[in-house]
């Protein structure tokens, strides 16, 4: 049976327990004026008895609450409209007021969780679908509207609230980001590695064993060029500059965040005590559901998993780059053939994106699963608790389906291929090197290419998906608009809500909104997981990808909007829900923002050539020795070549002597300088980031204030009552 909620009729939410394998509330957009949730059941021509017997037996326990039912019937569906009593919003609203979760529960007699009866105005937004504009406005400008707030419950309210936030936020970055690349652009064709690599004739080893030859540096001057725009000493400013700026983002977020819970009075609210007040409601000897968390349970699958994601989709990607870069060099296509490794890196990173689209679908399935079995094993007392926990596992597992292939390329790529007559194989065929230019361009071209489809292909199959299903449904509710179209009786003309119109009337409402995509408890999950994933790709690995965040911005900005019309016109209405934060997601992104100080630091002291380069110009370079005639440059590219074998004399990348292939002095000071730097601007930017926190508080002086001035008003009213009390018995 499925349970779906009228999405301008905003009553209290029956909680439905999965007795006989009800789907999770499901909301509607229509303008029916007197039911509060919608339940549909399917019938089937041989419908096993006690599915039956189990749906009559539910529904009698509704009416035994006090919940009024009526069912429609229409071709193989049964729809049970139901209206809660008002005595059951009554109790709801006093628990409340007794609550400490509530700071504002005794402004308004008999408030219920959410804003009951839309505004006149909304009414108005929804009725000429312009509601999906002003939504997106809110979320952009900060509009001071509670329309959001009051539609979809302060849970959805406060993802556009983050989502717009974090979208204003990545104006500097983004501009930063294409300042520094337009300072790459700058010395594009000026710099004395560009120069040295363009106009080199060293012969360079073959990149493979068999049919390979041997190739000329001068052969991958464009290369080179593309490698100097995101490998320059701007990226390490940049990098800098983001690490500060996760952390300033997030502190920021908190306060602002805390001006709007204050203003909606749902700043001490409490999703466990809300879950209980409703468990009373429902059954007055309710007993709690204590915690029962099991650790070993946890550990098993966060390890297995991890080292699934992390050992297999890692490999699966070594495997098809190290056999894909000798097969295309062998191919007839000249343009192939000269630009197999650089061929070989896109291909990988459209294959990862396959097999991220095709892991992220597994990982849902898995979980769920996992879900059903440990509802009783695990931290599950409520759905707060639920969702956390399957939030964070979610999460992690996402995070290395996504990072793996990025890691290796980061760390590992190039560093254990070995030299001439000792290559690191995968049976026959041996481990990619880096370009003479470095291994950065290699993470830009992964990154580069996972970003562009995951948000151009996944927005496009997000929206359409709802469209359709939209599109198709809203033939059959035409065909009832048709037939209703002569109704004449008064009520389903009346537009005070007092009387009931008829069944067709009310069908054809409940049919049109059924036909809308679904939607679940996670369906913000999958928003807010969406939007977490880009966080880390701005952050993570920005030193690599300096435009990442202008990407994000300008994605954001159609996401906003896209998201605005699904939800408002192509989705059943989300279940509104009061909450005071984003959840546990605050504390992923704090995570992630530590995380990306520790990937950039090594990102820029291993991946990038900034401290070989470093140590070149200081150590061995021409103004090493005080000379002042040449560019401190000139020589690089030449000093990080050694010389090999292959019939003829050849040269690879690497610091090693011509003789024995021995590691060289240079390759160990340009390693400790390394680690130093790691070390250092780790520390550094730790220690920024908590400077930053403590700086800014998390909570506005003037949210402070309000809330003392609020506590303050109700303790003297129930004072006053107290008092009043007193003088009446006496």
């Amino acid at each position: 049976m499925l349970v779906f909620m009228l999405k301008d009729d905003f009553e209290l939410q029956e909680r439905q327990k999965d007795a006989y394998g009800t789907e999770p509330l499901l909301p509607l957009t229509s303008s029916l004026r007197t039911f509060d949730y919608v339940l549909v059941a399917h019938i089937e021509d041989h419908e096993k008895e006690h599915k039956a017997q189990k749906r009559k037996a539910f529904i009698e326990q509704l009416e035994k609450k006090n919940i009024f039912v009526a069912n429609i019937f229409h071709d193989d569906k049964v729809f049970f409209g139901l209206r809660g009593p008002i005595q059951m919003l009554e109790d709801y609203h006093y628990l409340l007021k007794v609550s400490d979760s509530c700071n504002s529960c005794g402004e308004q007699p008999f408030m219920p969780t959410y804003c009951f009866l839309l505004s006149e105005n909304l009414n108005a937004l929804l009725e000429k679908n312009v509601f999906e504009t002003v939504l997106f406005l809110i979320t952009f400008c900060f509009l001071n509207d509670t329309s959001v707030q009051c539609y979809f419950g302060e849970k959805v309210a406060l993802y556009y609230l983050w989502l717009g936030w974090y979208t204003q936020l990545l104006v500097p970055a983004a501009v930063l980001g294409v300042v520094v690349f337009l300072y790459g652009l700058a010395f594009f064709n000026t710099s004395p590695l560009i120069t040295e690599v363009c106009t080199s004739n060293i012969i360079m080893c073959p990149r493979c064993d068999n049919k390979c030859k041997v190739w000329k540096l001068s052969d991958t001057c464009a290369y080179s060029k593309i490698s100097h725009l995101f490998d320059n000493e701007g990226t390490v400013a940049f990098a800098m500059f983001m690490a500060i700026w996760a952390t300033v983002f997030l502190e920021l977020w908190k306060r602002h965040r805390a001006t709007y819970v204050s203003r909606w009075k749902v700043y001490d609210w409490s999703e466990l005590e809300e879950e209980l007040i409703l468990d009373i409601v429902n059954d007055p000897n309710c007993r709690i559901k204590r915690y029962n968390h099991s650790y070993l349970q946890s550990t098993i699958v966060l390890v297995l998993v991890t080292l699934m994601l992390i050992i297999g989709l890692a490999q699966a990607l070594v495997v098809f780059r190290v056999v894909a870069a000798p097969w295309l060099s062998e191919c007839s296509w000249e343009f192939i053939h000269d630009n197999a490794n650089t061929v070989a890196v896109m291909l990988g990173a459209v294959l990862h994106y396959v097999t991220i689209q095709i892991m992220t679908r597994l990982n849902c399935v898995c979980f769920f699963y996992v879900l059903a079995l440990c509802m009783h094993s695990e931290e599950t007392n409520s759905s707060a608790a639920t969702e956390r926990s399957f939030t964070v596992k979610m999460f992690t597992f996402q995070f290395f389906t996504l990072f793996s292939s990025l890691f290796y390329v980061a760390f590992f790529l190039g560093r254990i291929n070995g030299h001439p007559g000792n290559y690191a194989r995968i049976a026959r065929w041996r481990l990619e090197e880096c370009h003479p230019s470095g291994c950065l361009t290699d993470l830009f071209i992964q990154m580069a290419v996972i970003m562009l489809l995951k948000q151009t292909l996944n927005n496009i199959v997000e929206f359409t998906g709802p469209w359709m299903k939209s599109f198709l449904g809203s033939r059959s509710s035409k065909k009832l608009q048709r037939k209703c179209g002569q109704c004449n009786r008064k009520a389903c003309r009346d537009e005070d809500r007092g009387v009931e119109p008829c069944d067709i009337c009310k069908l054809q409402d409940w049919l049109r909104n059924y036909k809308l995509a679904k939607t679940d408890a996670f369906s913000l999950f999958n928003e807010f997981l969406e939007m977490v994933v880009q966080f880390s790709f701005t952050t993570i690995f920005v030193a690599a990808f300096p435009l990442a965040p202008l990407l994000a911005l300008i994605n954001n900005i159609f996401e906003i909007r896209l998201d605005a019309i699904k939800m408002v016109r192509l989705e059943r209405r989300l279940v509104p829900r009061k909450t005071n934060d984003i959840g546990v997601w605050t504390k992923v992104l704090e995570a992630v923002g530590v995380l990306a100080v520790i990937a950039n630091g090594l990102v820029i002291g291993v991946s990038s050539d900034f401290i070989p380069r470093l140590v070149y110009r200081y150590r061995y370079g021409p103004c090493a020795n005080g000379t002042t005639d040449t560019h401190c440059m000139e020589g690089y590219i030449n000093d990080t070549l050694s010389t090999g074998n292959w019939g003829i004399p050849v040269t690879y990348r690497d610091y090693r002597n011509s003789e024995d292939h021995s590691l060289t002095s240079q390759f160990w000071l340009v390693l400790a300088v390394r680690f130093a730097f790691i070390i250092l601007f780790e520390h550094v930017m730790v220690v920024c980031k908590f400077i930053v926190a403590w700086f800014v508080p998390d909570n506005p002086t003037q949210v402070k204030n309000d809330r003392l001035e609020d506590k303050l008003d109700r303790l003297k009213e129930e004072f006053q009552e107290v008092k009043r009390n007193r003088s009446t018995d006496v």
